[in-house]
């Protein structure tokens, strides 16, 4: 990772955290182009029990089959069990069981998601953690001060924008300011969304902080997004 990837970094500190329809077209053309239906969730996109926070389950008919958490053929064979792979472009993450076989999840992407490439390591994991925004994020937006480092933090919760768990990345013993966590909803997964890291649907980042590696490597895919295209924020 170099220098000026390390900077860009910075923007990260923000979560620790359309195009117009075209003109109507012939209707025979229109039929073609509706999306097939969305088939029923599977029966762990339900609500999760035994949480000391509700989480709900995920709303049928929003979230297509490809964003569901699969098990799939590993594109990295030669990286060990518990490493991360991160692609934001694709807005997938890759959970390497073994050689032969990875745990795929859709996620949502913030802006800092695009602007960090390099490999970290997985530091430690929170259930429920705190969200402490940085006083970078304060600048832009006063109205979270209650919430700042000096003061706390935001209690854990459904309202929390962590979410239910959230792993922490480190990179020479310091920490990224980087963050794979919860909160996403169904309808933004797999979209770049206004802000923050990585975002996962509840019920995925709580399977992926279960099986989490300690110290395992956090591999950031760079983003092909054309230089000079503004941050989301």
């Amino acid at each position: 990772m170099n220098r000026r990837t390390f900077a860009l970094l910075g923007g990260a500190a923000a979560l620790s955290a359309c195009a117009r329809p075209p003109e109507p077209v012939a209707r025979a053309a229109t039929a073609a182009a509706v999306p097939p239906p969305i088939p029923p969730l599977p029966t762990f996109y339900g609500a999760v029990e035994g949480e000391p926070f509700p989480v709900p389950a995920i709303p049928e008919g929003v979230l297509r089959p490809h964003l569901w958490r699969q098990e799939v053929e590993n594109p990295w064979p030669g990286r060990a069990r518990g490493t991360i792979v991160i692609d934001p472009d694709a807005a997938m993450l890759h959970f390497v069981e073994n050689a032969e076989r990875a745990t795929r999840y859709g996620v949502s992407v913030g802006a800092a998601g695009f602007a960090w490439e390099g490999t970290a390591r997985l530091q430690f994991r929170r259930a429920w953690p705190r969200w402490k925004v940085p006083e970078t994020m304060i600048e832009r937006q006063p109205h979270l001060a209650p919430f700042s480092v000096a003061n706390g933090g935001m209690d854990p919760g459904p309202d929390n924008p962590m979410g239910a768990r959230a792993l922490y990345l480190f990179r020479n013993g310091r920490d990224t300011l980087y963050r794979i966590h919860g909160s996403a909803s169904a309808i933004e997964l797999g979209k770049a969304v206004s802000q923050g890291c990585i975002r996962m649907l509840n019920q995925d980042v709580i399977h992926l902080h279960a099986r989490a590696v300690h110290g395992a490597d956090v591999v950031v895919l760079p983003s092909m997004r054309p230089e000079g295209v503004a941050p989301l924020y």
